[in-house]
């Protein structure tokens, strides 16, 4: 009779166990919120314009995003950071990068609490408070790599690297002086809210 009451009660939690993993696993519809923090690595290979080399030093903020699987697999997001403030050679800027992705999740719809996804899209990155020059807006091509972790069913914790192809025209009282490349690679962590 006692050993009867410790089977049952196994195969209970084992497919209670089995239940819950499966409802933490990405799945379609699913709605998502995100906020983290990431630190941003410039590229430092600027031959400079205007006759000056350009040092431009890393930067680290608070990053964001917001997303939704239209199947298993596939899903869009919207991401983005704070304005970051730079420091360059003989000034500053803050850049505020705002990227749409497509995202791929191999092991969606899994029984998985490992949720690993590839994403590439599109990014558009805004200048402000120059305080030498002007530096143009950019668009360009962007792709990130990251794994979510599900502590619960609506609560996961993760990491990621992506990369943009940031380049920015430069001008020196409305004139032309060169062109800025920034190409940041940023690697962050986040907490992700699942709905």
């Amino acid at each position: 009779m006692q050993a009867t009451r410790l089977i049952s009660a196994t195969a209970i939690a084992v497919a209670s166990l089995c239940a819950a993993q499966a409802a933490m696993a990405y799945q379609a519809g699913d709605i998502y919120v995100r906020g983290g923090y990431a630190k941003s690595d410039i590229r430092d290979d600027n031959d400079g314009f205007a006759d000056r080399d350009i040092n431009v030093e890393n930067a680290q903020g608070i990053t964001y995003g917001a997303g939704y699987l239209f199947s298993d697999h596939l899903g869009v997001e919207l991401n983005g950071a704070e304005a970051i403030e730079h420091d360059m050679t003989g000034g500053s800027f803050e850049r505020t990068p705002i990227n749409l992705m497509a995202n791929y999740f191999p092991l969606g719809g899994t029984d998985s609490r490992v949720q690993p996804y590839a994403g590439v899209g599109v990014n558009h990155t805004y200048f402000s408070n120059e305080s030498i020059d002007d530096l143009d807006h950019s668009t360009s091509l962007t792709g990130q790599l990251g794994v979510d972790f599900a502590i619960s069913d609506q609560l996961m914790i993760g990491s990621y690297a992506q990369y943009a192809d940031v380049d920015s025209d430069v001008s020196l009282n409305g004139d032309g002086t060169g062109q800025i490349k920034l190409d940041p690679l940023t690697i962050g962590g986040n907490l992700t809210f699942r709905f």
